[in-house]
């Protein structure tokens, strides 16, 4: 490491957090990775070179192919090796060769109601979702836990109503069954693994089976089309920490699939169930399209850098853009849904975007569920029921939702393209050598003092003020 050059290549980076040493093996021209400071809560995008001649990335940037692509500061500076097109010859050359894996990310569901508070616990005790600020990580544990027996009772009335669980890993195994099929259609055999962030088959479950596979060359793909911190981020910072620590990763090649929302398969796909459901309205020009996404808090973005915003808002032209070259020009609005708790999130506010479309005269709306390729609570629960029964009470008249895009053909198609187009980049990594030693701050008696007095201070607040509580309890997750 200490022979490579570092510079900044990007001022809006992305929480990837992958900060390893690379051997020498790799053939790295140019790996970009995103590194966090602790101190400001702020990730910077860097790189590092050497003189190697092949040019490979851990990190796979699919390349922007639609010609209406709005730029965005997400890794635009990054060099990538893209490969636009491989033919079979050179598909089953790999496949000789190496044991290929392909290791989808999701976030994961309860199976039944006995799960939803441990579920819910796991997902608030993860520090990419509730940042904490340094001296007060220690209450980050106390803090899901209180969090999630709050919330347990009014989500499990959610996953009642959608049949007693999440269908969320249901439907991702489908998916991983039908890319197992689309990549053997191009001439790859691959196994595909899923591995969930706060529910099993957790993460550290499937990285159990590929080992035991003896897998060879493994491809990361997230099922999130859009990066964000708190999604795609948050399970790639736990799969470094097993690439850190685990001997078996030393020297395997890995590829991780940052975004894809640009791909034209994911566009055309969704502007396809888009068509087809405006198709079903009386008066199809007259109906509104209205994406919603899942949010994030406003901190995300203007302080840690996070492009999910940007990202959102470019991918929701492209789709746009795609429907006007089809004849389509409805009007449309992008409003992010289910925040949770009191710090200011991205706007609109589904809901309250809802309200004011309504007042405005606006009669015909259809949903689409933008950031989620699978359907789950939020688009089954929150958006088919809880914005629905709000929309028909605010005066329009005709509601319609985009069914998520699960196994549709096109798109299933597109992303075993995207894996076959990704093995290139695969970058052998070298476990990292811990040099800090134990954690000064950790063990200095001032430091713990700090810590027990405001930990008080936090308790006695929620002891006293449950009213401050009651603000996390408005969501269904």
């Amino acid at each position: 490491m200490d022979s490579m050059q570092t510079k900044l290549l990007s001022s809006k980076p992305t929480n990837l957090h992958i900060c390893h040493q690379f051997t020498n093996l790799c053939r790295i021209k140019t790996c970009a990775f995103p590194v966090r400071d602790d101190r400001s809560f702020k990730f910077k995008l860097v790189s590092h070179q050497n003189d190697s001649p092949a040019s490979q990335n851990l990190i796979y940037l699919p390349q922007r192919r639609h010609r209406h692509a709005i730029a965005t500061n997400a890794h635009s500076s990054a060099h990538t090796y893209i490969v636009d097109k491989c033919d079979s010859d050179q598909v089953h050359s790999i496949t000789k060769q190496e044991r290929v894996g392909v290791l989808l990310l999701n976030l994961g569901g309860p199976d039944n109601l006995d799960d939803v508070q441990p579920f819910l616990y796991n997902l608030f005790a993860d520090p990419d979702i509730i940042r904490l600020p340094r001296l007060f990580k220690f209450l980050q544990k106390p803090l899901a836990k209180l969090i999630s027996v709050l919330r347990a009772s009014k989500s499990k009335e959610a996953y009642a109503s959608i049949g007693g669980g999440s269908p969320l890993l249901r439907i991702t195994n489908e998916q991983a069954e039908a890319l197992k099929k689309a990549l053997q259609e191009k001439q790859l055999h691959a196994d595909i693994y899923v591995g969930m962030r706060y529910w099993h088959p957790f993460t550290e479950e499937a990285i159990d089976q590929i080992k035991k596979d003896h897998i060879t060359k493994l491809v990361i793909l997230p099922l999130y089309p859009q990066f964000s911190i708190s999604t795609s981020g948050s399970s790639i910072r736990v799969l470094n920490d097993i690439f850190r620590e685990d001997g078996y990763f030393e020297g395997l090649p890995i590829s991780i699939i940052e975004s894809w929302y640009q791909r034209d398969g994911y566009i055309k796909s969704m502007a396809d169930l888009i068509q087809r459901e405006l198709l079903s309205f009386p008066n199809s020009d007259e109906v509104m399209i209205f994406f919603s996404a899942h949010g994030v808090p406003v901190s995300y973005v203007e302080e840690a850098g996070d492009p999910y915003k940007a990202q959102m808002e470019d991918c929701v032209s492209l789709i746009i853009h795609e429907l006007k070259s089809r004849g389509v020009k409805n009007s449309h609005v992008l409003a992010y849904q289910s925040r949770v708790g009191p710090v200011q999130w991205l706007k609109p506010y589904t809901d309250e975007l809802i309200v004011e479309l309504g007042q405005q005269g606006v009669k015909s709306l259809l949903a689409v569920p933008i950031s989620f390729v699978s359907e789950h609570i939020e688009t089954l629960e929150e958006i088919d029921m809880e914005y629905k029964e709000l929309a028909l009470e605010s005066g329009i008249e005709n509601w319609g939702r985009v069914p998520a895009l699960n196994c549709t053909s096109s798109f299933i198609s597109d992303l075993a393209s995207l894996v076959i187009e990704a093995l290139p980049t695969a970058t052998a990594v070298a476990r990292a050598r811990n040099n800090n030693g134990n954690d000064k701050d950790e063990s200095d008696i001032m430091q713990y003092v700090v810590k027990m007095l405001f930990g008080s201070v936090i308790a006695f607040f929620l002891l006293f003020f449950p009213r401050f509580l009651s603000l996390f309890r408005n969501s269904s997750l």
